[in-house]
């Protein structure tokens, strides 16, 4: 991935722009081929594998500038993408973006990991102008417009330093996924803006560390939502929460009965430690974040995508464009 993609980031970025790798426990010979290849580069070498929360946590930790913009080691952007990503920032109000996330292997459609702006359901269910659940459309300049988003991908993140130390960094517990989205969960209710500016645009591999069928990933996901809403939703909307937790018993149900066990072990699993977690730290942390609300978030369909997809309706036109 590093000798892939690396070359294409530092051909397109502009003047000015510090470009920093964050080796996140690598076991292979990573770290001398960057030395040997590109000994300009910075480098900060972790000392374990912290996953994608807590690698960048602590890389952030140790560099100080206005914006960040985190990407991932399977990301080719195309020419002006930097310029064009922090053109939101000069709204003070704004603390982060991201870019239209194209396949790298089918350019001519949209990525899974984020697409043209991230939003979700009623139920905690993530969804893109895009990406709807399983289905991910063509682009056809149909989502080129910048606009306001619930959540900016992970994959491509350009964040705002203060709205960071403000509201706190990416949640290392979750280790990987959903993780962007809590974050951008957090900054909306603390009065920031997230956005899409399509005019920046970049290609994803995705799936580079887990695969999209791999039962960690699942259970990670599953985990992660339920922390995430825990966190983030009132009090008033945390039925929400426990009917996201049947429905996942519906989707663990299905596995079992289609003798998919590896799939359901990672849902239960997914609730067990969902619980342990909660004792573990979420009960202190969502007295935190709801300590510091003090605005509602936009990009939160008030129905459920699930429902939606299964009536027919996979695009994302006519829900919010």
């Amino acid at each position: 991935m590093l000798a892939e993609y690396l070359p294409k980031v530092v051909a397109t970025l502009p003047d000015g722009v510090r470009l920093t790798v964050a080796d996140n426990g690598s076991e292979d010979d990573s770290l001398v081929w960057l030395a040997e290849n590109y000994p300009e580069v910075e480098r900060l070498v972790l000392d374990q594998n912290y996953g994608y929360a807590g690698g960048y946590r602590r890389a952030l930790e140790m560099l100080s500038d206005d914006v960040f913009i985190l990407l991932n080691s399977d990301v080719a952007p195309a020419e002006g993408w930097v310029e064009s990503l922090v053109a939101p920032f000069a709204d003070e109000r704004v603390a982060a973006a991201s870019p239209k996330i194209l396949s790298v292997a089918e350019p001519q459609r949209f990525e899974y990991a984020g697409a043209s702006g991230g939003f979700i359901d009623l139920f905690g269910y993530p969804f893109c102008r895009g990406r709807i659940l399983a289905t991910v459309e063509y682009d056809e300049g149909q989502y080129d417009s910048p606009r306001s988003v619930f959540w900016a991908s992970g994959a491509c993140l350009a964040v705002r330093a203060t709205a960071l130390r403000e509201v706190g960094s990416l949640d290392e517990h979750f280790f990987a996924h959903m993780e962007e989205i809590d974050l951008c969960w957090r900054l909306w209710s603390a009065g920031w803006r997230v956005m899409v500016e399509p005019r920046s645009v970049v290609y994803h591999l995705g799936g580079g560390t887990l695969p999209n069928n791999s039962p960690r990933k699942l259970y990670l996901n599953f985990r992660n939502s339920l922390a995430m809403m825990y966190k983030n939703l009132p009090k008033r909307g945390l039925w929400r929460l426990w009917t996201r937790m049947v429905l996942d018993g519906g989707s663990a149900l299905v596995y079992l009965l289609t003798g998919k066990m590896d799939y359901f072990r990672a849902v239960w699993n997914a609730h067990q430690d969902f619980r342990k977690m909660r004792r573990e730290y979420l009960r202190a942390e969502r007295k935190r974040v709801q300590s510091r609300v003090v605005a509602q978030p936009e990009g939160i369909y008030r129905g459920s995508i699930l429902l939606r997809y299964l009536l027919g309706k996979r695009r994302f036109e006519g829900i919010g464009e």
